[in-house]
């Protein structure tokens, strides 16, 4: 009872901002549509939960595993595979908010600042979007910042038991995505903490031999990957999205421009007015704190820059990581707003409730657009390229809910067959994840489907037989298709619409 009352304020504050991030992220979970990459990688956690030969089923896209068999875990407990898939991000995202409460106070030493960052993250809308979609890119945000904290830990304290979960932190990282990496790559940039009085030589060795300890963990925790026929499917994966450094030095900034004009749009549109006010408010003040501060901008800058570099296809979450080490230096800016204006004010009742009113005027329009996702996502103001993948697009599955609960009830008494425009990607997959356990349902996807496949009409002879187009290309349906409409959903706010066919045997 001593304790408690000794930490009851930041007791308080923290089950707040629990139960203000657990509202936040749970509420309308299922309003948004599955994604086609939800579909994917939800479709491999339930294989491979049902199947143990195929836990690294994730490398035949080239994709690390770990999202998928923590899926695979929650798949065993919930029903529903989206909203499992989705808890993930959750209950990852809350272990970021965690992760950056501990960085901010182990940076700047100051509870109020690290209670700000948490809260910051609560209400950013690019944390909203990741934490509520069954995508890896919440767990690389996690274990990014944990591996930052560690890293930090470690420089300050050089101790062996720091550098061991540094690197079960970076291994487990890596398994989640190569984006990860940078947690090594970075590591040596936290030397702009080492504490350099003397002696300093024998304990800055000994943090170099504990930062590479930690870093051969991680190395040889991914190294699990190798014992997969599949593991060069990653560099192969990798290739697409980022260009190989034998590419790129035939056009090495050919385009740097457009990329940084991409990633530096998404992130404003993320970062929201409030947000950036307050990062160039800390930086406007950078002699405080200044070795942690440039610490900082460090892990932002250069994996931001080195996607702009090396960048091929690229998209708004790539960036989720990164932006994450900017919101203690958000933090950072609220302490020195709510600071100059406490010193302004004479009145101690007014002063103890400034920092909340600051704090809400600065978290109010990020705290709408979270919420706007949330409640009604046709309208979110989160970045357009996000919109049009998400929400507004083909790879958006407005249409899947309604297939299922119309599948479902057709087979009840009977057995039917459902085609997909597309073998890999929303379709089949969705509906493999939702339909394959009725033993009165087939499932199976076609391409190309410029002309009408010969097997679904032999089989439209046998039982009822559906098909479902959902891709733009395929307004007009293939010549001669013995097709008749069912029904048909709005795909976002587009002219497009995801088509359910009946196919005809006349």
């Amino acid at each position: 009872m001593q304790l408690i009352s000794k930490y009851k304020w930041e007791i308080i504050i923290s089950v707040f901002l629990a139960l203000a991030y657990f509202t936040l992220r749970l509420i309308y979970l299922n309003r948004l549509p599955i994604f086609t990459d939800e579909a994917i990688y939800l479709r491999w956690a339930q294989i491979a939960l049902h199947d143990a030969s195929w836990r690294f089923i994730s490398l035949t896209d080239g994709k690390q595993p770990m999202y998928v068999w923590v899926a695979m875990v929650f798949m065993k407990f919930i029903k529903d595979p989206l909203i499992a898939g989705r808890l993930v991000s959750v209950a990852t995202g809350f272990f970021t908010m965690i992760g950056l409460w501990f960085l901010s106070f182990e940076l700047f030493k100051n509870k109020r600042i690290a209670f700000l960052t948490s809260t910051l993250y609560v209400f950013y809308p690019f944390a909203q979007v990741l934490d509520r979609m069954a995508l890896y890119d919440s767990m690389v945000g996690a274990f990014a910042v944990w591996a930052f904290y560690l890293s930090v830990v470690l420089v300050k304290r050089e101790k062996l038991q720091d550098a061991y979960a540094l690197g079960i932190i970076i291994g487990g990282g890596v398994l989640t995505k190569s984006s990860n990496f940078f947690s090594i790559y970075l590591l040596p940039f936290t030397a702009l903490l080492f504490n350099f009085k003397k002696p300093f030589p024998k304990r800055f060795v000994r943090w170099i031999f504990l930062a590479g300890f930690a870093s051969a963990i991680g190395y040889g925790m991914y190294n699990v990957l190798r014992l997969s026929p599949l593991y060069e499917m990653i560099a192969i994966k990798n290739a697409t999205f980022v260009y190989p450094f034998s590419e790129w030095v035939q056009h090495p900034f050919v385009y740097l421009t457009s990329n940084v004009s991409g990633l530096s749009s998404w992130l404003i549109q993320y970062l929201t007015p409030s947000y950036i006010l307050l990062i160039l408010i800390s930086l406007i003040t950078l002699k405080n704190y200044f070795r942690e501060k440039l610490l900082l901008i460090t892990y932002f800058v250069l994996p931001f820059v080195a996607l702009a570099l090396f960048g091929n296809l690229l998209y708004p979450r790539f960036i989720f990581f990164m932006t994450l080490f900017l919101l203690p230096l958000t933090a950072v800016g609220l302490e020195e707003v709510i600071k100059f204006f406490e010193t302004k004010i004479e009145f101690h009742s007014v002063r103890l409730v400034l920092p909340y009113i600051l704090t809400l005027i600065f978290i109010i329009y990020p705290a709408f657009i979270s919420f706007q996702f949330a409640y009604n996502p046709l309208n979110a103001k989160i970045a357009d390229r996000d919109s049009n993948q998400y929400i507004n697009g083909w790879a958006a599955g407005w249409g899947v809910k309604e297939s299922v609960s119309f599948f479902e009830d057709q087979a009840r008494s009977q057995k039917i067959y459902v085609a997909t425009e597309g073998t890999f990607g929303l379709m089949p997959e969705s509906m493999e994840m939702y339909l394959l356990s009725d033993k009165n349902i087939t499932v199976k996807g076609y391409w190309p489907v410029d002309i009408f496949p010969k097997e679904v009409m032999a089989i439209a002879k046998k039982m009822p037989t559906y098909f479902i187009f959902y891709q733009p290309q395929h307004r007009t349906l293939p010549p001669d298709s013995p097709l008749k409409l069912v029904f048909k959903v709005q795909q976002g706010n587009t002219n497009d619409y995801y088509r359910v066919y009946q196919v005809t045997t006349k």
